[in-house]
């Protein structure tokens, strides 16, 4: 059984494939964290917790054993007032101001399968030989406060889920001031913190640094997830690398403003939280109300970083993304934005698509401007009705005429936002964010709609909704192009305020569970501004999303690669775009360019009528090569064989889950005069199978490919690349 409960050592042990996770309860029940990483045997624990009486300095709770300190004890779910500390997982404000509270041991149950965790997003079994959990009540009798810690372990995953809910069982009400998914007591500091860092067009850096004293800290207080800091943290043994060493991972299911925290203590051991920023949050409990945090799944793999990525992927791929879509190939796309812009109208749109389809893509995506008076960027969000000006025979006769040249039709919206300048903010001026009596400040000449609103959430679901009945679009980009501020309702009382960026939350999610369940024939991909939104509560919904506005196949070397830390290939929306690119104004090539797309979910996005026969031919290879390998892109098991940010070149593969083929990728950065002869070694292969080197007489034996290698081709030029395809002989 993967959970195993020893009631006379009141130890629970959790158990995945290759990993253990202990809890041991002590004194009247404090929950205290005994061990996580390789997996150990069920036995007898002498020694799995050290007890030293210290200083003064770490208060004793227990009189009678002052080798006891909740300033030193490795806790489970640890509090702040009663001698520890350290950064709490909680805090609670009771009805008498006193901030004071103390869970310990009341119950636990140990079910098959896993519980949804209601109104938020959450990885999820079929059936319930899948999974166990452990759902561990504390309680606060005091102050009848009580928590379930929720735990699951997954049958095929090296991954562990947490989630909390908070009940109020008294009679009075109790505010929560902080209120984390998890956190982990770890006995050293000896770490290295990896994050994934950077700005709009230039998302998901991959950074590292060693643990020091005091806080290390990563967070969003933005509203969402961010383009500035993605809510993924990783603990790394020192040196760690994509094959060997320890490593932590923990990845937080929300959309919203998050915290991620490393502390390092005086004793040099460290404590690692994560969950919904308490920046700017409370919520207010009634007596028998509850509040449920999002879930953090937290993986460790022994055998390096890449392992800890393909864990995260396999469990993300198949139990955290849904649909009819998360187990099909997604279609080769042609998008109009930087083709056309805003300036479009239904005849040109058609030669595009017409174009497309000559070679061989299979959807057609009309971006923003469709809509409202949308000739540019600051009018009409919000009003989801059919421009006829560019569109003089609606919606419906254009994707008639894309279907009939054999190519499904997309669309875009940017449902969470409204413009000042819109039919819907004439009507509901108080439908937005906003405080009475400040500014109202906007973002792209757009504000944000207030989805803590019941009225609003149903203004969205019925518009898109209508939208999407009025014609057979198959796919839908869900974009959201700014971040809050003046973040207040017009609904809530004054005591609820902080509540609301987390009830926007809980609202955005009620509306893409609402659509998405009544659309299921539609592919939704997710879009901030790119990758501003790039997180597993929008997967859980929307199974792909535009990675970023940077579509410059340089640039993407790095956002793909620290992209692919956490996040399946399958879940990474990329494009080749027009040259100079219109982010970074590089010129690189089509084939280059092709290259670093196909390595993802794969499309254009350019004015394909205006390329030379030349250019149409490269773009016809494309497509025919993407659709011959994108079953290894989208569901292969994913390498990283060369790091941008380590070098002058990167390179990645994918192979086939039975090791029957393989797809990789090689791209050099600038040229070097006289360079030195260099060789690719592959990853995941079957060392004993022969593989044959396609559009060659090449056969090679798994072991050679893996451990000699392959010499990489004399590139000539800045930014060029090359690719490898290999099947079993």
């Amino acid at each position: 059984m993967p959970i195993l409960y020893d009631s006379e050592q009141r130890v629970f042990h959790l158990q995945t494939p290759k990993t253990s996770y202990i809890i041991q309860l002590i004194q009247d029940g404090v929950p205290v964290h005994a061990y996580w990483g390789r997996k150990v045997a069920d036995a007898p624990w002498p020694g799995l917790l050290d007890y030293q009486e210290r200083s003064s300095f770490s208060p004793n709770p227990y009189p009678d054993d002052r080798s006891i300190s909740f300033d030193t004890l490795p806790q489970e779910y640890p509090a702040y007032g009663a001698g520890d500390f350290r950064h709490p997982a909680y805090q609670a404000q009771l009805a008498d101001g006193s901030t004071i509270t103390e869970l310990v041991y009341a119950s636990h149950r140990i079910v098959a399968g896993k519980p949804a965790l209601e109104g938020l997003p959450s990885t999820y079994v079929e059936n319930e030989a899948e999974a166990e959990t452990l759902e561990l009540t504390l309680r606060d009798e005091k102050a009848g406060l009580q928590a379930v810690l929720s735990y699951t372990v997954f049958e095929g995953h090296d991954a562990i889920a947490r989630s909390v809910k908070f009940v109020n069982a008294s009679d009075e009400q109790i505010r929560l001031l902080r209120a984390l998914s998890a956190s982990v007591d770890f006995r050293r500091d000896r770490f290295e913190l990896l994050q994934l860092s950077g700005a709009w067009a230039r998302e998901r850096d991959v950074y590292r640094r060693r643990l020091t004293p005091g806080m290390a800290s990563v967070e969003s207080r933005r509203g969402s997830s961010s383009h500035q800091q993605n809510p993924y943290i990783a603990l790394l043994s020192p040196g760690a690398g994509e094959d060997h060493g320890d490593a932590y991972g923990f990845s937080l299911v929300y959309s919203g403003s998050f915290v991620a925290q490393a502390e390092v203590d005086q004793f040099k051991t460290t404590r690692v939280s994560m969950g919904i920023n308490p920046f700017d949050f409370n919520w207010l409990l009634e007596a028998g109300e509850s509040f449920q945090t999002p879930e953090l799944v937290m993986v460790y793999s022994g055998e390096g970083i890449g392992e800890m990525s393909r864990i995260y992927h396999r469990l993300y791929r198949t139990r955290l993304c849904r649909g009819e879509f998360r187990d099909q190939t997604r279609p080769v796309l042609v998008n109009n934005w930087e083709a056309t812009y805003f300036q479009f109208n239904a005849d040109k749109i058609e030669q595009i698509a017409k174009t497309g389809s000559e070679l061989g893509i299979e959807l057609f995506v009309l971006d923003d401007g469709w809509f409202g008076r949308r000739d540019s960027d600051n009018c009409s969000l919000g009003d989801w009705k059919v421009d006829f000006n560019k569109l003089p025979d609606g919606l419906p006769d254009l994707v008639n005429r894309v279907n009939r040249l054999d190519m499904q039709f997309g669309l875009w919206f940017e449902p969470e936002m409204v413009s000042p300048d819109s039919e819907l903010y004439r009507a509901h001026p108080d439908w937005c964010l906003h405080v009475d009596g400040r500014r109202r400040t906007e973002a792209r000449s757009q504000l944000i709609l207030d989805l803590s609103r019941t009225d609003v959430c149903d203004y969205i679901i019925e518009s898109v909704s209508g939208i999407l009945r009025s014609a057979p679009i198959t796919y839908v980009k869900w974009d959201m192009n700014r971040n809050m501020s003046e973040i207040g309702s017009a609904l809530l009382p004054p005591e609820r305020q902080r509540e609301t960026a987390h009830r926007y939350m809980l609202g955005l999610y009620r509306v893409l569970e609402t659509i998405t369940s009544s659309f299921p024939h539609v592919l939704f991909e997710s879009c901030s501004g790119g990758g501003g939104r790039f997180d597993p509560g929008m997967l859980h919904y929307m199974p792909q999303t535009w990675t970023s506005d940077n579509s410059d196949a340089i640039s993407r070397l790095r956002i793909q690669y620290g992209t692919s830390l956490v996040y399946p290939i399958s879940t990474m929306g990329a494009h080749v775009t027009a040259v100079p690119n219109h982010q970074v104004h590089r010129f690189t090539s089509l084939e280059t360019r092709g290259s670093v797309a196909m390595s993802g979910n794969f499309g254009y996005e350019l004015d394909l009528t205006k390329m030379s026969d030349e250019e149409k031919d490269e773009v016809k290879r494309q497509v025919a090569l993407y659709k011959e390998i994108r079953h290894l892109v989208q569901f292969g098991t994913f390498y990283r064989l060369r790091s941008p940010f380590e070098g002058n070149d990167t390179a990645w593969m994918m192979v086939a889950e039975d090791g029957s083929e393989a797809f990789a990728v090689y791209v050099q950065v600038l040229a070097e005069p006289n360079a030195p002869f260099d060789w690719v070694q592959f990853k995941g292969l079957d060392p004993a199978a022969k593989y044959k080197l396609v559009g060659s007489d090449a056969v090679y034996v798994g072991d050679q490919l893996m451990y000699a290698g392959l010499p990489v081709p004399r590139l000539q030029g800045d930014y060029q690349s090359h690719i490898w395809r290999f099947v079993r002989a």
